[in-house]
């Protein structure tokens, strides 16, 4: 693990140690991270992200610094990148279709079928039962104009 940090110039204080049992000489570490604040996506169509995204989905548009675009949520908000228009730093392959992302939907699931359904949107699977990062959920999946895997979910006991 520590020769793969090293070749990604990740300092070796910051690779993180794997304890397998248990040991003395292993101290406990606190958790480094509390939440996501923002993540990346790169799209190969910038209208088409705008429009999926805002005009489908419903989250607000923030235009911010020298003309960067993001989709607000809740107390998140998605970066949007133009592929070959990228703003430094970047990821190391930014490439459309590559996210996988999971929203918790801020109305019962049922609604947000009725509203897809209503507006054209394909679904392409669900509902069906998941598992989520704190509880059961609920969830469809669609594709969003550059075929990131869209999944819409509620808690499953909602």
């Amino acid at each position: 693990m520590r020769r793969v940090h090293a070749k990604l110039g990740i300092p070796s204080q910051l690779s993180p140690s794997i304890h397998l049992g248990h040991s003395q000489n292993c101290k406990k570490e606190t958790l480094m991270i509390h939440h996501l604040d923002h993540l990346v996506l790169t799209t190969g169509n910038e209208e088409a992200c705008v429009e999926f995204y805002v005009g489908l989905l419903g989250m607000k548009l923030e235009t911010f610094g020298e003309g960067r675009k993001a989709f607000k949520f809740g107390e998140q908000k998605i970066n949007l990148h133009v592929k070959g228009k990228e703003f430094e730093p970047k990821a190391h392959l930014p490439v459309p279709g590559a996210l996988d992302l999971c929203f918790i939907a801020a109305i019962p699931l049922d609604d947000v079928i009725a509203q897809l359904n209503a507006r054209g949107a394909q679904i392409i699977e669900g509902p069906v039962a998941r598992t989520g990062a704190n509880y059961r959920i609920r969830s469809i999946y669609l594709r969003d104009p550059d075929l990131n895997l869209i999944e819409i979910s509620e808690r499953a006991d909602a």
